[in-house]
């Protein structure tokens, strides 16, 4: 059987992020479950073949493992996405919030690439490198 990674991560506010990463960066809501107090339980996003998880910020099992970038103060990981028009997606994403920190530049390995932050703090890496491209 194949591997599949799954980045996952908290939000202090996923019900705005989900919206955000469906207009910034071109997600589609695959299944939002809300929870009772107005937030989300679990969402599922994806991007032509790849996907994310999120849900809110709480004190749950899960959540007391993993915090959110503001709360951590940085990022430890973050998710590399392969993308057709990078500078296309850097300028949407900007309009609508997305702070710049890294290009949109052309890399030494091939292809154009682009890093940035979302409105908490997460850290996003867009290239047009595919590394599983054949020569």
């Amino acid at each position: 059987m194949p591997a599949t990674i799954i980045p996952t991560f908290r939000c202090h506010d996923a019900p705005r992020m989900i919206d955000w990463l469906c207009a910034a960066f071109g997600f589609v809501r695959h299944a939002v479950y809300p929870d009772e107090a107005g937030g989300i339980a679990h969402a599922q996003l994806v991007l032509g073949d790849a996907m994310i998880m999120l849900g809110s910020q709480r004190d749950d099992a899960f959540g007391r493992l993993q915090t959110t970038a503001r709360e951590a103060g940085r990022v430890t990981q973050s998710p590399y996405i392969v993308v057709a028009e990078v500078d296309a997606l850097a300028a949407r994403a900007v309009a609508l919030g997305a702070e710049t920190v890294i290009g949109p530049r052309d890399e030494d390995y091939g292809g154009r690439a682009w890093s940035c932050r979302d409105p908490e703090g997460n850290l996003w890496n867009f290239g047009s490198y595919d590394p599983w491209a054949k020569p």
